[in-house]
């Protein structure tokens, strides 16, 4: 997901918390609990500024975004909660177990997916069943602080928890949809990838047979509509690709398929779950 709605989550899971009873202090580990877990696991964005060898496309969602990180990332904002609020608790804790998790679980449900289970696999998991940027989401989030700046609810704690089963909701009626796409179309294809749509409901179907890839529009309710067929060129040597844009290397390593694009002037590769107007923002090359 992106940045804002990570945000939002963690300021909802924050909503959500009966704070009666807290000191000035406890409230203040919480926020930072709950939205600093929801934002740290995206702190690998910094290793590009090191990466010499082109391997920020798997460093980013990679480890920090492990599962098995989850607790080590929670006991160091439990660290930073006693140093500066002096305070702490399982329960605070816990948040950060939550939001933490909450962070790397929601980042599987898009096409850029998650390294959910290194350093055991490198292997990026990835549904594509809910869009990186999901409008529905923030719809719902801050329909909820609408309400109660409108309502203005004594007990408005209880808002938010509703706000929540609306998202796990949301995950689970495309994740629900997703599925069936994936039962109806995945035999037509040798590989096969889904990617959400923006409009709740709609996706496309991503389908690698041989040297051809299909793009088609696709709900569960209507047969698929294709947009675009491609040709990828399988037989071409990637060796020397490989060699000059390193990049190119950790690409094919990273998507789940790739297009190969050997026109007599350029030799690449680019990933077609994000081929938009006759181009993939993911493509790395050389000129030959």
């Amino acid at each position: 997901m992106d940045t804002i709605t990570h945000t939002l989550f963690g300021l909802t899971l924050y909503a959500a918390v009966n704070k009666a009873g807290y000191s000035r202090n406890e409230k203040r580990a919480l926020f930072v609990t709950a939205v600093g877990g929801s934002q740290i696991p995206d702190i690998d964005v910094i290793s590009a500024w090191w990466d010499t060898t082109g391997r920020y496309q798997m460093w980013h969602r990679g480890l920090t975004h492990s599962i098995f990180l989850v607790p080590v990332w929670a006991a160091l904002l439990a660290l930073l909660n006693k140093l500066f609020f002096k305070t702490g608790s399982w329960r605070l804790f816990g948040l950060g177990l939550l939001a933490v998790w909450i962070h790397d679980t929601s980042d599987l449900f898009n096409a850029w997916g998650t390294g959910y289970l290194e350093p055991f696999s490198s292997k990026r998991i990835t549904f594509g069943t809910v869009p990186i940027v999901d409008v529905t989401l923030w719809v719902i989030m801050l329909g909820g602080l609408l309400f109660v700046k409108l309502r203005k609810p004594v007990k408005s704690y209880r808002v938010y928890r509703i706000v929540g089963l609306l998202l796990v909701c949301h995950f689970i009626i495309q994740s629900v949809q997703g599925y069936v796409l994936y039962q109806q179309h995945a035999s037509r294809y040798d590989q096969f990838a889904l990617s959400a749509g923006f409009v709740p409901g709609q996706f496309q179907i991503i389908g690698k047979k041989g040297d051809q890839v299909e793009i088609s529009e696709a709900t569960v309710f209507t047969e698929p509509r294709l947009q675009v067929a491609l040709q990828s060129s399988e037989n071409a040597n990637l060796d020397r690709l490989f060699t000059d844009n390193p990049k190119a290397r950790t690409l094919y390593e990273w998507s789940p398929f790739v297009v190969v694009v050997d026109d007599g002037q350029r030799l690449g590769i680019y990933d077609p779950r994000f081929y938009r107007d006759g181009q993939s923002f993911l493509f790395e090359s050389i000129h030959k």
